[in-house]
């Protein structure tokens, strides 16, 4: 299983995802789930991947290839006119490889379900973010929903829905992801250290704020910790329940 996670804030997006895979107790191995195409001055695009491996890594492997034929407009996310056009490079290349896997054409087996978060932004036009399903169509982040979850979501969605604002700094939005993150690794091994992050700023057209925080990185540990103490004092200032008035 996974974890990841896309937000887009006023300032621009930040992505974190996981590195866990596993096929079993005995089988867990560490992979990079986020991927990123740049052309400086000129486009960023950003893949986040959740789902069955070799379908990932297939989706991957061909956007990266196809991504350096320097005339290919129709299947080069570095040749895409727009972010929603590089959306349904990204949709069509996951049904394909879907496809191919099960071998029952555009038909998605849940055994190669793979699920992704696509962002990033082309010169001339805004930030764009979208979650992109196994049968290949996608939804749009926007104002009503601002941020993306794939893989194990349910366990650090609680403090997104309540603490996420558009207006939020970078540094804030990190520290957000990681007690979000830090509620999953608690609560589910099959999400792992180390975790990845990107904070793309808005009309940068660049790859600047890359990173990956490590299971000893002081800072997150600091987070992790001051989190459940927060959480422990607040569980205190609420008021007891008396067993008659239940």
């Amino acid at each position: 299983m996974t974890y990841c996670v896309g937000m887009m804030l006023r300032r621009g997006l930040v992505f974190m995802s996981d590195t866990r895979t596993n096929a079993g107790l005995d089988n867990i191995s560490t992979f990079k789930k986020m991927t990123i195409w740049e052309e400086p001055g000129e486009r960023v695009i950003t893949l986040m991947s959740a789902g069955n491996l070799a379908t990932t890594q297939a989706v991957i492997s061909l956007l990266d290839e196809r991504s350096k034929l320097p005339e290919d407009r129709t299947s080069s996310l570095m040749k895409a006119p727009s972010m929603f056009q590089a959306a349904c490079m990204v949709g069509d290349t996951l049904r394909e490889v879907i496809g191919d896997l099960t071998d029952g054409g555009q038909r998605a087996d849940s055994g190669f379900d793979a699920t992704l978060i696509l962002g990033g932004q082309i010169d001339g036009s805004p930030p764009r973010m979208f979650l992109i399903y196994p049968e290949g169509n996608f939804i749009e982040a926007g104002d009503d929903t601002p941020f993306f979850q794939i893989g194990e979501i349910k366990y650090g969605r609680p403090i997104l829905v309540r603490a996420f604002d558009p207006d939020l700094t970078f540094e804030s939005a990190l520290k957000l992801l990681m007690v979000s993150f830090d509620s999953t690794l608690k609560a589910n091994l099959s999400v792992g250290m180390p975790l990845d992050f990107f904070c793309y700023e808005t009309d940068s057209l660049e790859k600047r704020h890359v990173g990956r925080v490590t299971a000893d990185n002081e800072r997150f540990q600091t987070i992790s910790k001051g989190w459940g103490e927060a959480l422990k004092q607040a569980l205190d200032t609420l008021p007891d329940v008396g067993m008659e008035s239940i």
